[in-house]
C-alpha cells in the first residue's frame, strides 16, 4: 500500500507560481508512474499531468507550457511546478500513484489527501 502526502498549495495571484510536492512511501517509487489530478468545485476530477517510470511526460492541453511535472526518485517525490496560474486552475490538486510504469488514467489507484490551490484574479 502506497501512502502519498501532498504539500505546496496555497493562495496566489493570477500570473503567479506554485510548486506542489508529493512524498510517496510504501513501495519502490521509481518503478511506477505518478500523476497529478485536480477537482474544481462542481466539476469532475481531471487529469493534469503524468510522468512515467521512464520519465515520459504527459499534460492536459490546458496546462501545457505552464505546468511541469518532475520526479526525484532518490527522494520518492513528485513535483508539479505551476507557472502563469489562471483563476480556472483553482482546485484541489491530488497526487496519484499508478499500478504500472506507464501513464494511464485507469491505472492510478492510490491518492493523496489533496492540497488546495486558490488563484485570485
Amino acid at each position: 500500500q502506497v501512502q502519498l502526502v501532498e504539500s505546496g498549495g496555497g493562495l496566489v495571484q493570477a500570473g503567479g507560481s506554485l510548486r506542489l510536492s508529493c512524498l510517496a512511501s510504501g513501495r519502490t517509487f521509481s518503478n511506477f508512474a505518478m500523476g497529478w489530478f485536480r477537482r474544481a468545485p462542481g466539476k469532475e476530477r481531471e487529469f493534469v499531468a503524468g510522468i512515467s517510470a521512464g520519465g515520459s511526460l504527459y499534460y492536459t492541453s490546458s496546462v501545457k507550457g505552464r505546468f511541469t511535472i518532475s520526479r526525484d526518485n532518490a527522494k520518492n517525490t513528485v513535483f508539479l511546478q505551476m507557472n502563469s496560474l489562471k483563476p480556472e486552475d483553482a482546485a484541489i490538486y491530488y497526487c496519484a500513484a499508478s499500478r504500472s510504469s506507464a501513464v494511464r488514467s485507469a491505472d492510478f489507484a492510490s491518492w493523496g489527501q489533496g492540497t488546495q490551490v486558490t488563484v485570485s484574479s
